[in-house]
């Protein structure tokens, strides 16, 4: 799947007719939301380019036949019914344009059309931008598993092993395009701060409602390293029987933050996640935060979960559960900033490997009744969110130096555009002593 200009109809077109020619007799398919969609893209694009040397169209059942045998069908659902359509259908590639525009069940469905008694690869390949009705699962599915341009191995529900890949494609990675239309990339700059952020950047996390419109993964999210052993390590959790979320935290000695690892699974007492976190942590903890009501006492025990961790070692410190407060210490912590060589950076950094924080993090809503608040619907993403925000609300972030300026004088409107608010002494802002005594 790629963004917007990234030649991803010309890419699934080329694909097929390279496969179509490798393997003789195979059968291919490629499904648009609507015959209008398709007529106007894919169909003209391969009437373009397709060479009549090897295949021919057949204009009534909009399909190629190639001369060894093989075929590529074109294919639309315009509604969930038309899939049973292709029922007894079978093909050894199944490919989606613009997957997005498809429901969940839609393409569930039509990928176990994927079958042959021949012994050709079978694949399902998408192409798609980020929107539409699909976001949501599309990005679960395939954005949210792990690194892009990595294989992936997923097990299923039924025990069985399927793998998947993302494969990322910016417009700028489209040299024809770039070629022939290069004001292309200015017009996208004109669209709205999301839409521009979907179409140009492919950015999977941007949506109406979010409520850290900062996190950008390409900046807050890092491939793992070895921690250096001087760093201190904190841990930080939230417990219920729902959901046991825990984050361990290096930090460096320019204070920047790395969550390195987690621990996110349900149905565990308080021993049994005592003792998978005893069994994740290899490092020494400087300080464990945990909400508050982990000190309520159980009227039948008298013990509190905080003694039963305490019991397996786990000494816990009693972090504040201010919400606004808390996730206004979210916001700083993730803020980004440019360093004096003008490069995009953020003082929080999240290990690839922590998976759910990152497919939760960016997916957190406001709260409709308070919009300095998390919605706590739906339920999943907040516990491991609440972590990271125990942390966060016990640790200031850093104050991060901004670039110096060049000497001369300022005036208090002109500091504030370039960045400059509550200036307090020169050393904090690194600007030049006659800048400071005109601000006086």
């Amino acid at each position: 799947m790629e963004q917007h200009g990234g030649g991803k109809s010309y890419g699934q077109l080329v694909d097929a007719l390279l496969y179509a020619l490798e393997y003789p007799k195979s059968k291919q398919i490629i499904f648009r939301r609507t015959f209008p969609d398709l007529e106007k893209s894919l169909i003209r694009v391969s009437l373009g380019f397709y060479p009549r040397n090897v295949a021919k169209y057949n204009t009534s059942k909009h399909t190629w036949n190639f001369a060894n045998g093989s075929i590529i069908d074109f294919g639309y659902i315009d509604s969930e019914n038309d899939v049973y359509q292709y029922q007894s259908a079978e093909y050894d590639v199944i490919r989606f344009d613009e997957l997005t525009h498809f429901t969940e069940f839609m393409y569930i469905y039509l990928i176990s059309r994927c079958r042959g008694a021949n012994n050709y690869p079978k694949g399902i390949k998408s192409s798609t931008n980020p929107g539409g009705v699909g976001h949501s699962w599309v990005k679960e599915r395939f954005i949210d598993i792990g690194e892009p341009n990595k294989i992936h191995n997923i097990v299923l529900e039924t025990g069985e092993t399927t793998t998947r890949i993302f494969i990322p494609s910016l417009v700028q990675d489209n040299l024809f395009l770039l070629e022939k239309d290069p004001d292309y990339v200015r017009r996208l700059d004109n669209l709205p701060e999301k839409e521009r952020k979907a179409l140009k950047y492919g950015d999977w996390d941007i949506f109406e409602g979010q409520f850290f419109t900062e996190f950008d993964r390409n900046i807050h999210v890092c491939s793992p390293f070895v921690i250096p052993s001087d760093w201190k390590i904190y841990r930080t959790r939230d417990y219920g029987l729902d959901k046991c979320a825990v984050l361990w935290i290096a930090m460096s000695w320019s204070k920047d933050i790395y969550i390195f690892k987690e621990l996110h699974k349900s149905d565990l007492i308080v021993s049994e996640a005592a003792k998978q976190i005893n069994d994740m942590t290899t490092e020494k903890i400087t300080t464990d935060y945990a909400p508050p009501d982990l000190w309520n006492r159980n009227k039948d025990t008298g013990k509190s979960t905080a003694d039963i961790f305490s019991e397996n070692g786990q000494y816990l410190t009693k972090a504040d559960n201010n919400r606004v407060t808390g996730w206004l210490a979210v916001h700083e912590w993730l803020k980004v900033y440019e360093d004096e060589q003008g490069t995009k950076k953020s003082k929080l950094h999240i290990f690839s490997n922590c998976l759910n924080l990152i497919k939760y993090l960016p997916s957190l809503q406001h709260d409709e009744k308070n919009p300095n608040d998390v919605a706590t619907e739906p339920h999943e993403p907040t516990h491991i969110t609440d972590a990271l925000r125990y942390f966060c609300t016990m640790w200031q972030v850093p104050m991060i130096k901004k670039k110096r300026l060049p000497e001369g004088y300022y005036t208090t409107s002109e500091l504030e555009d370039l960045g400059y608010k509550d200036i307090e002494t020169p050393i904090k802002v690194n600007v030049t002593k006659s800048v400071m005594k005109r601000r006086r």
